[in-house]
């Protein structure tokens, strides 16, 4: 398949956003050697470089139509918010002044995570997400998405190693083709390298980009939300349960194509005081997901002034995840890291949606 040259806008092309193969493409339709396409591709990705002039190994004639016709405009750090367990919550403004968060998390052994969006807003509303009570504004380009990395790679070069996940703000497979070009680019090994196995995108169930993603040849892990074991309890609790229902969305994760013991699906469930956190829920749940490839990551919700939920009792949380241990599953319980910045999962947007609230509603 032929690689088309990605389009100009305002006279400029944006070179974050870029993968290797469109680089080579634009460097022979200049008239120069396709490598230098992979050399400007090592530049803007391996060695986060910030300006034309540093990529010294180009000619001088290629550094300067690159200053004449291109840019290189990452996200925009204007807040940083760092909670009491290191993890820190990156308040980015894009290039059309739209703002997204983005979370880093340290790790023992120099390894890192960082969690980023793919969208502005969530156009989902899951009736327990600050990030869907926002509303949904846009997609992010495939620039955007990597460009979180960059911003946190550069602010954290102790850090030896990394983990991508895709669970910030938006619903990755509402917004496909830009994902699944910034995962090659994260994945190239001339760039950024970070692997597919490094690599998380979680999804509410949005049944369609599940097939297409995962029947990838090179596909990143996947992380499926589903936060009840029955429809009318998950469509009151997740909306998209009315056009993808539970049970099309298990037959598609049973469909997804898992080849060695080292891919699994992880399945998502928030467990929500009195709602979703009894143990008749946990054993529902098992025979929903029991013949699954999969392991599942039980989240203590979140709070936020903005709903009526509240956090399970560490009894709760106890007695749901014997349950499923007892019927054969493989669990871990979520440590939520960032909650005193509002940094936890579920809880990004909230800078967005405070100014709704009625006043001394946050305490």
């Amino acid at each position: 398949m032929r690689t088309a040259v990605p389009s100009v806008q305002a006279g400029r092309m944006a070179l974050i956003g870029m993968t290797r193969a469109e680089l080579r493409a634009w460097a022979t339709a200049q008239g120069w050697p396709a490598y230098r396409g992979d050399q400007v591709f090592t530049w803007v990705y391996g060695r986060k470089v910030r300006d034309f002039a540093g990529m010294t190994d180009l000619p001088r004639t290629v550094r300067q139509a690159l200053a004449e016709t291109a840019v290189l405009a990452w996200p925009e750090p204007v807040r940083r918010d760092v909670a009491d367990d290191g993890t820190v919550k990156y308040v980015l403004r894009l290039s059309d002044g739209a703002v997204v968060e983005t979370v880093f998390m340290p790790h023992e052994r120099g390894r890192a995570t960082v969690c980023i969006s793919t969208q502005v807003g969530c156009p989902l509303r899951c009736r327990f997400c600050v990030t869907g009570a926002m509303g949904f504004q846009r997609n992010l380009t495939a620039g955007e998405i990597v460009g979180q990395v960059l911003v946190v790679q550069a602010e954290h070069p102790e850090v030896s190693g990394w983990n991508v996940v895709m669970m910030g703000m938006g619903e990755p497979l509402l917004n496909l083709e830009a994902v699944e070009k910034a995962l090659d680019i994260l994945w190239d090994p001339q760039g950024l390298g970070i692997g597919p196995r490094r690599t998380t995108v979680s999804t509410v169930g949005v049944v369609p980009g599940i097939r297409r993603l995962m029947h990838r040849p090179v596909r990143p892990r996947l992380a499926v939300s589903l936060h009840a074991p029955d429809p009318t309890l998950r469509a009151r609790l997740v909306p998209v349960e009315r056009k993808y229902s539970l049970s099309e969305l298990v037959e598609t994760l049973r469909a997804v194509p898992l080849k060695t013991r080292r891919e699994w699906i992880t399945i998502e469930y928030t467990l929500i005081g009195g709602v979703n956190d009894r143990p008749d829920h946990a054993r529902r749940l098992a025979r929903l997901v029991g013949s699954l490839r999969c392991k599942v990551n039980l989240i203590p919700y979140n709070p936020a002034p903005i709903f009526p939920f509240r956090e399970p009792t560490p009894e709760a949380i106890t007695a749901f995840a014997r349950v499923l241990r007892e019927c054969g599953l493989t669990v871990t319980v979520r440590h939520n890291r960032g909650r005193s910045v509002m940094a936890a999962c579920g809880q990004l947007g909230f800078e967005f949606v405070r100014p709704r609230l009625p006043k001394g509603a946050e305490g």
